[in-house]
């Protein structure tokens, strides 16, 4: 007779990114926090025969590409998991910076220009948006969001600009995911930065980095 039962699973995983029954990501966050360190003892172990552009070459390709992928989707994740990833970039970075032993200490320059993941993160975000937004490209038209309202005392009129509607939850897991954050730094950033319906891709990765790189990390963002 075959068995019928069936075992409810703790955790899924689609295409490397696992999630638990909760819809949170802290146990994929803590699996590539461990392997992403066991590279970081990898990259120790040779530093020593590579140069600084070497070191970070192997940092970006072999490390920071783990630590991202597929990012906009566990973006929910709590901040003391980013924070632990964070940590693993800091960790890398040092070792980039060491100076090698033929150099002379006047010579050495930090490797401070690198942006933190957080920066990356938001940057990529606002690029995936403006496909979705302006572009309509047909894959991401789920992420699409209608313009933002604006209530008077007599009427309901659309906003002028570019501004979207933010979801409105109590729920911080929630204000975390890629909607709840992109609506809100979607309506700052185009508040800044003109002529966004006329920018392809390039200009809008450009100015997102430019917008970026002005403000703090991490990035705290009202409801606008």
């Amino acid at each position: 007779m075959m068995d019928r039962t069936h075992r409810e699973k703790e955790a899924v995983k689609v295409l490397g990114v696992e999630v638990d029954r909760e819809l949170r990501f802290d146990g994929h966050i803590k699996h590539i926090a461990k392997k992403a360190s066991h590279r970081v003892s990898a990259l120790r172990r040779v530093a020593s025969f590579l140069d600084r552009g070497g070191k970070l070459l192997l940092y970006k390709t072999q490390i920071r590409a783990y630590l991202e992928y597929a990012a906009l989707s566990w973006m929910s994740c709590a901040a003391s998991h980013t924070r632990r990833l964070d940590s693993i970039q800091r960790r890398a970075l040092r070792l980039v910076d060491a100076a090698d032993p033929p150099d002379p200490p006047a010579q050495f320059e930090p490797v401070s220009s690198v942006d933190s993941l957080e920066h990356r993160r938001d940057v990529a975000t606002l690029v995936v948006f403006h496909k979705a937004q302006v572009q309509g490209v047909p894959h991401l038209a789920g992420l699409r969001k209608p313009p933002r309202i604006a209530t008077r005392s007599t009427r309901t009129v659309l906003t002028s600009g570019d501004a979207v509607e933010v979801p409105r939850s109590r729920a911080s897991q929630h204000q975390r995911t890629f909607v709840g954050r992109v609506s809100r730094m979607w309506n700052i950033f185009t508040a800044a930065v003109p002529h966004i319906q006329e920018m392809n891709t390039q200009s809008v990765k450009l100015a997102a980095n430019r917008w970026r790189l002005s403000k703090p990390t991490p990035l705290t963002l009202v409801i606008l």
